[in-house]
């Protein structure tokens, strides 16, 4: 099946195909954001430098500023990437805990 834009779509086969290519591409640029993780997981000397409140503030900041732009809620943007941020801390603390132990 084709995929169409958003707004050539009219039914709901072609709608729910279109999330569905989009749900991919975003577990796509996932990977992509996680592999920064684990790479400060590596570069980051202590496990205490892992969480940094002052740098989620700021990437959901961006975040919810590009919602506005792109006429996104951006509060709504804002909860996910609150959500994204503390997945992406969990991840990159598992992660140099575990580059710890193999040290």
């Amino acid at each position: 099946m084709t995929i169409l834009s958003g707004p050539e779509c009219s039914t709901m086969a072609e709608v729910r195909a279109g999330v569905d290519q989009v749900d991919r591409e975003l577990i796509a640029l996932l990977r992509r954001r996680f592999d920064y993780m684990d790479a400060a997981a590596r570069i980051k000397p202590e496990r205490g430098q892992v969480r940094d409140e002052a740098r989620k503030a700021q990437v959901i900041a961006n975040a919810r500023a590009h919602a506005a732009a792109a006429g996104l809620p951006e509060q709504a943007i804002g909860q996910l990437w609150d959500d994204l941020v503390e997945a992406s801390i969990a991840y990159e603390l598992a992660e140099y805990d575990r580059r710890v132990t193999k040290s």
